[in-house]
C-alpha cells in the first residue's frame, strides 16, 4: 500500500466516523426525546417496631419508583442504537488515526488535526469506558456533539499534510506525554458536558420547574458527583502530563520549565482544576461554586488547545496548522 493510499484511507475512516457518528446523533437524540421523566423523590426511613417506612422530613410516603423501561421500549432502543454506532465510529477513528501514523511514519499527532483527531477518539473513549459500568446513554447526544464538533473543525479548518517533526521532538516522551493530555482532553470535556448540564437541572430543582427536557435528565446531585469523580480521576493524570512535558521539555531544549505560552496555559489549567477540587473538599463551596469553576478550569483547557497553538508563537508552534 502506497503512502497516498495511506493518506486516502486515513480520510475515508475519519469521514465514515463523521457519518456514522451524525446516525448516532440521530438514535441518541430520538432516545432522549422518549425518555421518561426523572423526578426526585423522598429518601424513606425505616421507624418503629413495625419498621414503617416514612419519607425523611415527614409528609406522605412517595410510591415506589416505576420499574425500568423495558428493553424494546422505543427510546431505549434508539439509545442502544446510538451507542452501538458510537463504538463503531471510536473504533472508525483509531483505524484513521493508526493510519495517518503509517503515513507519516511517527506518531499521529504531530500537528492540530491529528491532534484534534486523537482529541476526539479521546471523548469518545472516556465516554465508553464510563459508559460500561453506568448507564449514560442519556448522555449520548451531547457527547457525540461536542465530538462531531471537534471533528468538523479538524477536517474543515486544522487539515493539513502530514510532515516529520524538528529531531529535537522525536522523542518517546511525545508518546507519553500527548497520550495522556488527549485522555485528560477527553474527560474535560465529558466533565464539562455534565457539568453544564448539571447547572442546568440544579436551577430548574431550585425553582420548582422541573419540566419538559430537564425533567429526562438525572438528578442534580447525580451529575454534580459525576462531574466531580471524572475530574477526580483526570487530575492526577493532567499532573503526569504536566510533568512529563516538562522531561521532553529538558530532552528537546535543555530546561524543564521556560514559562513557554503552552506551558503556563497547562500550569494555569492545573491550579484551576487543583481549586475545584479543593473546592469540593470545602464545606460551602460544592453544587454551583464549585461548577463555575471547574468551567473555568475548562476555558483555560481550550485556550491552550486553540488559542496557544494559532494564535500565538511559541516553541510549540510545530503544532500549528
Amino acid at each position: 500500500m502506497t503512502a497516498t493510499s495511506l493518506a486516502e484511507w486515513s480520510n475515508l475512516a475519519v469521514y465514515s466516523a463523521m457519518f456514522v457518528l451524525t446516525a448516532a446523533f440521530i438514535a441518541f437524540a430520538v432516545g432522549f426525546a422518549a425518555r421518561g421523566q426523572r423526578v426526585n423523590t423522598p429518601e424513606l426511613v425505616s421507624v418503629g417496631s413495625g419498621g414503617v417506612a416514612e419519607p425523611v422530613g415527614g409528609g406522605v410516603a412517595a410510591p415506589p419508583a416505576p420499574e425500568p423501561p423495558a428493553v424494546d421500549q422505543p427510546g431505549r432502543r434508539a439509545s442502544n442504537v446510538g451507542l452501538a454506532l458510537t463504538w463503531l465510529a471510536f473504533g472508525l477513528l483509531v483505524v484513521g488515526l493508526v493510519l495517518r501514523g503509517l503515513w507519516a511514519g511517527r506518531v499521529p499527532w504531530g500537528n492540530m488535526y491529528e491532534f484534534s483527531l486523537a482529541s476526539a477518539a479521546g471523548i469518545l473513549g472516556v465516554y465508553l469506558v464510563i459508559s460500561t459500568r453506568r448507564d449514560l446513554r442519556w448522555l449520548g447526544l451531547f457527547v457525540v456533539g461536542a465530538t462531531l464538533l471537534t471533528l468538523g473543525l479538524a477536517v474543515t479548518v486544522l487539515y493539513t499534510e502530514a510532515a516529520q517533526l524538528v529531531p529535537a521532538l522525536k522523542s518517546w516522551w511525545l508518546v507519553i506525554h500527548v497520550s495522556a493530555a488527549v485522555i485528560c482532553g477527553g474527560a474535560f470535556t465529558v466533565a464539562a458536558g455534565i457539568t453544564l448540564l448539571y447547572l442546568w437541572r440544579e436551577r430548574a430543582e431550585r425553582l420548582g420547574k422541573v419540566t419538559g427536557l430537564v425533567a429526562k435528565l438525572p438528578d442534580a446531585s447525580r451529575l454534580d458527583t459525576l462531574a466531580y469523580r471524572i475530574l477526580a480521576f483526570a487530575f492526577p493524570l493532567w499532573t503526569f502530563a504536566v510533568i512529563a512535558g516538562a522531561i521532553w521539555a529538558e530532552n528537546a531544549w535543555g530546561r524543564y520549565w521556560g514559562w513557554d505560552p503552552k506551558e503556563t496555559w497547562a500550569f494555569i489549567t492545573w491550579v484551576i482544576y487543583a481549586c475545584y477540587l479543593h473546592a469540593r473538599a470545602t464545606a460551602g463551596w460544592r453544587g454551583r461554586r464549585a461548577a463555575y469553576i471547574s468551567l473555568v478550569g475548562f476555558a483555560s483547557f481550550l485556550i491552550n488547545y486553540f488559542g496557544v497553538n494559532l494564535f500565538v508563537n511559541s516553541l510549540h508552534s510545530y503544532a500549528g496548522l
